[in-house]
């Protein structure tokens, strides 16, 4: 999943300062409505209360184009009333902008074994972790949001039983999936994206992070190139995408899976996962377990062996 936009297609933000909730909710609507190959969105802390009292809490949004100011205010207007609407300030960055705060808030993200980090922090890698190291200015594509974590919870939690040997990344967006399983299995990864740009930053990731051998991300939906095609039937596949479409590709998922495959899905609101749940049910899988982190929900479903 294209966790947001590139940095150099980042030229118009709008924050605003709310709760938790608001926040949580507000950056939920903005990434469920608009395309996440044109904008992204952020709920975050800021500096906690020195005396004790509720933290304030920002959300941001980030768009390639110039965002109809109106539209996005009525969007926040649902999710979290018109006075929050009213407060929006919009405004315009720079790449120097957008890589300056990537850089500052670009903390080492911990998922199991997973160290995910800039090459800023390379200190804080221990000698058992496994590290992956995705260049700061790409800040939404390093594995902070809650679904890219699920992903590699769940990733950690399979390996700790058996070692899949055909792996399949779709939508795989800055690389971190194709990466971490390349790394921790020793194994080719096939992994493809909608999004040129993804392709070639997942492709300069795998480069960086020594494990291109193993990942060689192409230009592709599902089963539209042959390297993906010809790669199966996979023992496991990840689809970190959203709701809709992880609905719509469940027949040609379950086609890819072997009998007996693990499928992680995730880019999931908690209230979507009973959906798309029943969508590979349907397929022949089950689920076998959920988790949900920072208000984005994971699945881990296995296709029938009889199927």
């Amino acid at each position: 999943m294209l966790e947001g936009l590139p940095p150099n297609a980042a030229a118009h933000v709008m924050r605003l300062t709310c709760d938790e909730q608001a926040a949580r909710s507000i950056a939920a609507i903005i990434v469920e409505t608009f395309d996440p190959a044109t904008a992204a969105a952020a709920a975050f802390e800021e500096a906690p209360d020195s005396r004790g009292g509720k933290s304030s809490w920002a959300v941001e949004a980030y768009f390639g184009v110039t965002p109809d100011e109106a539209s996005v205010r009525a969007l926040i207007g649902c999710a979290a009333g018109e006075a929050l609407a009213e407060a929006a300030i919009f405004g315009r960055i720079t790449e120097t902008d957008w890589a300056a705060a990537s850089l500052e808030g670009l903390t080492p993200v911990r998922a199991w074994r997973f160290l995910i980090h800039g090459a800023h922090r390379r200190a804080a890698v221990m000698p058992n972790d496994i590290a992956i190291e995705i260049e700061a200015a790409l800040a939404f594509g390093t594995g902070h949001h809650g679904s890219t974590r699920g992903c590699l919870l769940m990733l950690g939690e399979i390996a700790r039983k058996r070692k899949p040997r055909a792996i399949l990344d779709l939508g795989t967006g800055s690389g971190i999936l194709a990466i971490a399983a390349a790394k921790l299995l020793k194994r080719e990864v096939r992994a493809g994206d909608i999004d040129p740009v993804s392709v070639r930053t997942a492709t300069a990731n795998a480069k960086r992070n020594g494990v291109s051998q193993f990942v060689r991300p192409v230009l592709a939906g599902v089963t539209a190139h042959e390297a993906l095609s010809r790669g199966g039937p996979y023992d496991l596949i990840f689809a970190n995408i959203l709701a809709a479409p992880l609905r719509r590709l469940a027949p040609q998922i379950a086609h890819l899976a072997a009998p007996g495959a693990d499928i992680i899905l995730s880019g999931l609101l908690p209230s979507e996962a009973a959906g798309v749940a029943g969508a590979y049910n349907a397929q022949g899988m089950a689920l076998l377990r959920r988790i949900k982190i920072e208000g984005w929900a994971t699945l881990l479903m296995r296709r029938h062996r009889g199927r």
